[in-house]
């Protein structure tokens, strides 16, 4: 599933074409995906002017010029892909071949035709009044953003204190830390030395600041690298991300540590059903 540096990829991908774009044309090729999407979804959109396009942990929000904001999650395989059309191009131009899977089309006033594809329809899209998006069942109870101001080290001593949890579980918990998922929890705690074993309430404060400067890094990075590509993700212009050669410990079982100096090997657990790569001779 996209983590946040894959969400927030896609999401400056869209933003040339729709922040502040009109849809034109909003086609609607089935009723439901995950959920069913809203009654009048394609009519309601259709008109609208996107005012503002941005990312809410793994949620893809465009706010609308007629009060509602249009979500959406990405699921497993949800992608979006963007087909400028050529400046001067004729209306007999033969149209791109429709992708397999596609179930949505939103053309834009720029020129713009972004398709919506998912495969195994675990994404899901709504309509939500922008005024009740923060008290939305989705949205209530969130932690703040990794990389907002509302996240650091302070934070993570409150939101730790007398957890028996293990860190790990705690920081995929969307209440602790929104958008977090478990490739970059992995890479972030090898980063901060810390064993994805550890009880969340028995880590002090040295811990934990080198815990928050690390998934403030690592996410920065991986961003900055487009996300990490390992099977289906490609960003809005079918473009793959790199940070996957750069993961330190996720997926590299067996393989030697990659912090100098350290002698010891990543080793994979299986934690809450996921699993979790470490090395337990330096993460302590």
């Amino acid at each position: 599933m996209p983590e946040l540096p894959e969400v927030e990829t896609i999401r400056r991908g869209l933003e040339p074409s729709l922040e502040g774009a009109r849809l034109d044309r909003v086609e609607q090729r089935r009723p439901d995906l995950r959920f069913p999407l809203p009654e009048r979804f394609a009519e309601r959109l259709t008109g609208a002017q996107v005012r503002r396009l941005s990312r809410r942990a793994k949620y893809l929000l465009a706010e609308l010029d007629q009060g509602e904001t249009w979500v959406t999650h990405l699921g497993m395989t949800g992608r979006f892909t963007v087909e400028r059309r050529p400046a001067g191009g004729r209306p007999e131009t033969p149209p791109p071949e429709t992708p397999p899977h596609e179930h949505l089309v939103f053309e834009t006033d720029r020129g713009a035709r972004i398709g919506f594809a998912d495969p195994r329809r675990f994404g899901y899209m709504d309509l939500i009044p922008t005024g009740a998006l923060e008290e939305h069942p989705w949205f209530r109870g969130l932690g703040p953003e990794p990389l907002g101001n509302s996240f650091s080290a302070e934070h993570l001593v409150t939101a730790f204190a007398g957890r028996a949890q293990n860190v790990k579980a705690t920081l995929l918990d969307q209440r602790v830390v929104a958008g977090l998922g478990n490739i970059y929890v992995c890479e972030a705690l090898h980063r901060a030395k810390i064993s994805p074993l550890t009880p969340a309430g028995r880590i002090g404060a040295p811990p934990l600041t080198r815990l928050a400067a690390a998934v403030r890094e690592v996410l920065a990075e991986a961003i900055e690298a487009g996300g990490s590509t390992l099977r289906d993700y490609a960003d809005a212009n079918g473009g793959q991300g790199y940070f996957q050669h750069n993961f330190r410990v996720y997926g590299r079982e067996g393989e030697p540590c990659s912090r100098p100096r350290c002698a010891g090997a990543v080793e994979r657990i299986v934690q809450a059903g996921r699993s979790t790569f470490f090395c337990a001779a330096c993460q302590r």
